[in-house]
């Protein structure tokens, strides 16, 4: 384990990694990312895998605004745009770490499963279809921390580290 300064550079080098996704599209316009960083002290982490654990997450996200916006028009879209908001602040005397997009959110029966091992919503050959389970086999099993779900049909998801 190393010590790890810059959570604000791996969540930001995700976002650039995920960039082509974000970008406006003949179908709809840009996904606007939100950061609200908060003054983080160094902490104790993988940094590779906490990489991992955004990419897995951002990647989910971004795939719940593409579902969230079939049947809306482009304009429909734009009044309400899609969003994904990363906060980091201190809690408790721990690191938080919030993920949150305004999509369609999940289903309780969906929020039960979502951290199960090989659980997944997406299709065969999504790159990203293991992503939750893995994030939470990351922050739980290597890190010795907690992930937690927060998500309401129509309201989007947020992901707690």
């Amino acid at each position: 384990m190393k010590y790890c300064s810059k959570i604000r550079y791996e969540s930001y080098s995700t976002i650039l990694i995920l960039k082509h996704r974000l970008k406006a599209n003949e179908q709809r316009p840009a996904i606007e990312v939100v950061t609200n960083y908060g003054n983080l002290p160094q902490v104790e982490c993988f940094p590779g895998q906490l990489n991992q654990v955004f990419m897995n997450i951002l990647a989910n996200a971004i795939d719940a605004l593409h579902e969230s916006n079939i049947g809306r028009s482009f304009e429909g879209i734009k009044a309400n745009p899609n969003r994904i908001t990363i906060t980091t602040s201190i809690a408790d005397k721990l690191v938080k770490i919030a993920i949150a997009d305004n999509g369609k959110g999940m289903s309780e029966e969906i929020k039960q499963k979502i951290f199960g091992h090989l659980f997944t919503t997406k299709s065969v050959g999504n790159r990203y279809r293991f992503g939750v389970g893995v994030a939470r086999q990351i922050i739980v099993e290597k890190h010795g921390k907690a992930i937690a779900v927060n998500s309401q049909l129509g309201e989007g998801t947020e992901f707690v580290i």
